[in-house]
């Protein structure tokens, strides 16, 4: 039987930093590796927008020279990762996926993107996201075009982290740098086969301002979180360690410890397939019960309950505090969008007017109330295991296509929403395939307990395996 040879990208992203900081291969085989894999793979999917081929030959380069000086390499040496088209790398455009941003370089890296730089890893291309991530869920830009879902090419592979889910599944990265006020990260890593975690808010340092000093309102303070996509729960803790901390550039992160106390006795974890009883496709119901059943092997205490605290509301508050932060800019921000894409957002102000002064003042209280009612929840129950998409990967554009699609999508995304909007951490993790498409699940946390979503992630991933790296010109893993 030949045996074949695994090719350094095909590697965890753990197994990568080893072998560079052990001297086994060095940083620039490692990036070049991804530049093939890149050159290879990308035309098909179009996921990889901005490629620094040569700015990664040159960081890998110097890490090969501090090696060859003795200097201790940080945990993520030489390995390569895509950030998303919205956040700054040094010196490169952070175009939004905008015509008019195509020379918008940013002067310095964002928080995630130094960090994730301090720790050795090297930043190897922007990837795609929908149009100023404000377009639809389908990773579709006006810059860069479609990217593509390398399970089938008919399905969507998510957003608005679409670009750095496909790079990450096709082995064209090792890491990708997302983020997530709503599914951005979790609806991608369901529907591309890999895993993701949207973190706390306040747990990692992020700057999300998009043009000069000002800082957005509050919504966008609060919701949008940065966090990674990987293929593997073991690179996703590795990240996770490394972007957890505090930076001046962002007063919202706060200095929690990443770990925190052992639980006693067996975790209690809440299982709802179904949020809010709106119904569930039967493969997405068949992946959280196998995830259920993973969990209870390795000594959880699952169990299943009615719902998730107070879904509709919490849903109703979201909608309404966002279109009326969004609303006075609106009539400037659709001209960005290109032919079509405010479509999403058009029909999403038609159906949620803007709330007035007052209702906005008691929408705010309401949303602590809504945040206080899950730490109660979490508190009993300190993990909750339900779906990122209440469907498997839908045909591309479908959430613009008119206001059924659009409620369709919204519908689907449920868990993902209302548990950005009360900012707790969860980890989505893949559980096998279904019809050829990659099923998965999310597990939710208390804030700042994303210890307990990694190792429930990990118990998963250790008794179902892993779904990629694959290769899209042939639907199976690659080899």
């Amino acid at each position: 039987m030949r045996v074949v040879q695994e090719e350094l990208w095909q590697k965890p992203a753990t197994a990568q930093a080893e072998a560079v900081r052990s001297g086994e291969v060095s940083a620039v085989e490692l990036v070049e590796s991804h530049l093939e894999r890149i050159a290879a793979v990308n035309p098909r999917v179009n996921a990889v927008t901005q490629l620094l081929a040569e700015r990664a030959r040159e960081a890998a380069a110097d890490t090969d020279r501090r090696r060859a000086a003795g200097e201790v390499l940080g945990p993520l040496a030489g390995v390569p990762f895509t950030v998303k088209e919205t956040t700054a790398v040094e010196g490169v455009p952070t175009t939004f996926g905008v015509e008019r941003f195509r020379d918008l370089v940013a002067p310095a890296d964002a928080p995630p993107v130094a960090r994730l730089r301090a720790a050795g890893a090297i930043p190897i291309g922007h990837a795609n996201i929908p149009t100023l991530i404000l377009a639809g869920m389908h990773t579709r830009s006006e810059l860069f075009g479609d990217t593509v879902n390398p399970w089938d090419p008919g399905r969507t592979p998510g957003g608005t982290s679409g670009g750095d889910a496909v790079a990450v599944a096709t082995g064209m990265a090792a890491l990708g740098l997302g983020n997530d006020s709503g599914g951005s990260i979790r609806v991608p890593a369901q529907f591309c086969g890999v895993a993701g975690l949207k973190p706390t808010t306040g747990r990692f340092p992020a700057d999300h301002r998009l043009l000069g000093p000002d800082d957005p309102g509050p919504a966008s303070q609060m919701l949008v979180t940065d966090g990674p996509l990987a293929r593997t729960v073991g690179d996703l803790r590795l990240a996770y360690e490394v972007l957890a901390g505090t930076d001046p550039r962002d007063p919202r992160a706060v200095p929690v410890p990443a770990y925190g106390e052992p639980l006693r006795g067996p975790v209690k974890v809440a299982v709802v397939a179904d949020p809010g009883g709106r119904g569930v496709h039967p493969t997405v119901r068949a992946a959280v019960e196998t995830a259920a059943d993973a969990l209870r092997a390795a000594g959880y205490d699952v169990r299943e309950v009615a719902d998730v605290p107070r879904l509709d509301e919490a849903l109703d508050a979201y909608g309404r505090i966002t279109v009326t932060e969004f609303a006075p800019t609106w009539p400037a921000v659709r001209g960005l969008l290109g032919e079509g894409g405010d479509r999403y957002i058009e029909m999403a102000m038609e159906q949620t007017p803007p709330a007035s002064a007052d209702e906005l003042m008691r929408l705010m209280g309401t949303w602590l109330n809504i945040r206080r009612s899950w730490a109660e929840f979490l508190y009993e129950y300190p993990l909750l295991l339900g779906p990122s998409f209440s469907e498997p990967p839908v045909e591309p554009g479908l959430e613009s296509r008119d206001g059924a699609g659009r409620d369709r999508v919204a519908s689907g995304m449920r868990l993902c929403t209302v548990t950005s909007f009360v900012g707790v951490p969860a980890v989505a993790v893949p559980t096998g395939l279904a019809d050829g498409l990659p099923c998965g699940v999310q597990i939710v946390g208390r804030a700042f307990r994303e210890d307990l979503c990694l190792d429930a992630a990990q118990a998963v991933e250790d008794r179902l395996g892993l779904l990629t790296p694959i290769d899209p010109r042939a639907a199976g893993p690659a080899v």
